[in-house]
């Protein structure tokens, strides 16, 4: 909050004194001081406001005169900035290895947004509120182009990784999906009337998220807003798995994620996995699938040896293990060995 003097011109022709008090463009007070109708009292009325304005506040032990020949005068605020924010939010960009990515334009984007989610044409009002040189709207606008041409996705993505395992393994991580919906009738590739918890029936695409245990981003996917939840999960596990070399992980999804058919996909590809959900048929479905086709041990190739769960529900030695109840809330472990 900030405040200030102000002169107005009355509709009598006198001056009026004032004090304003403000939070960045909201006014949340005006102190009248007086009016003047001469040059003598509203000299008496400024330093009335001045003094009222500076109440309690101790002054520096500075001789009037002259210093250094040139006359002393009030200090007169020229410029703010909110650089202790800005140059925060820089060093946390780097540490996060986000630089490598070498654009200036995409940075100062992506940080004002931190600030304040707006638009990209919105974001130089949002810069100039904070005092901070920025690229203008031409450039965010040609900076989009770039972050297609040069897969900025892909280098953001490798960098979370980096950080995310720099103090050790990567054992556990998290995947759902959310949609975006568009206040528009037109379908094009990816924007898609699907399925909406919200009931809509706009067009919409759906985002998936991958995380860390601890809710850190590791990767994150576009798709139609038609694709259906359950047809998102293998893909984005593998393709991860690919890039990164990784051999060993266990996924956790929610109940939109469970299908026998996914379960088993997940146990193909070597992924173990944790499903939160309600009552289901999908662990009667795999269970039936291993018993109709076989087991499946580090060879990859199926086994005629009953499902392991046949004779110990709880504990199986092909690699297996199942828990789940038939009232409330249930949980599906497995765990495939290659």
């Amino acid at each position: 909050m900030g405040s200030f003097v102000r002169r107005v011109r009355t509709a009598s022709g006198a001056t009026a004194v004032q004090i304003v008090h403000k939070r960045g463009r909201t006014v949340l007070g005006i102190d009248h001081i007086g009016s003047a109708h001469d040059e003598g009292q509203l000299a008496l009325l400024l330093e009335t406001a001045r003094a009222r304005l500076h109440t309690g506040q101790q002054m520096l032990p500075i001789d009037d005169g002259l210093a250094g020949g040139r006359p002393i005068g009030e200090p007169v605020v020229e410029d703010t900035a909110s650089l202790i924010v800005w140059e925060t939010l820089e060093a946390v960009y780097a540490s996060l290895g986000f630089d490598q990515i070498g654009d200036n334009a995409f940075k100062t984007l992506v940080l004002a947004r931190i600030i304040e989610p707006t638009s990209k044409a919105d974001t130089v009002r949002v810069l100039a509120e904070l005092g901070v040189a920025g690229p203008s709207r031409v450039t965010f606008m040609r900076c989009l182009k770039r972050v297609i041409e040069r897969d900025y996705r892909t280098m953001i993505a490798k960098a979370c990784h980096t950080r995310a395992v720099r103090d050790g393994g990567l054992a556990l991580v998290l995947y759902d999906l959310t949609t975006l919906h568009f206040e528009s009738d037109v379908e094009d590739r990816l924007r898609r009337v699907g399925m909406s918890k919200e009931r809509r029936v706009d067009p919409q695409v759906t985002v998936g998220l991958l995380t860390t245990g601890a809710g850190f981003p590791l990767d994150v996917h576009l798709f139609e807003g038609n694709k259906a939840e359950t047809k998102t999960l293998v893909p984005v596990l593998t393709g991860f798995a690919e890039r990164h070399d990784i051999d060993d992980v266990v996924v956790v999804a929610d109940a939109g994620m469970l299908s026998a058919a996914n379960l088993v996909a997940l146990q193909e590809a070597g992924f173990g996995f944790i499903v939160g959900s309600r009552p289901s048929s999908a662990v009667d479905d795999l269970a039936d699938h291993f018993k109709r086709h076989g087991n499946y041990f580090t060879t990859g190739r199926p086994s005629r040896r009953p499902a392991p769960w046949a004779s110990a529900p709880k504990r199986g030695n092909g690699g297996w293990s199942m828990t789940t109840r038939s009232n409330g809330p249930s949980t599906t472990t497995g765990r495939s060995t290659r």
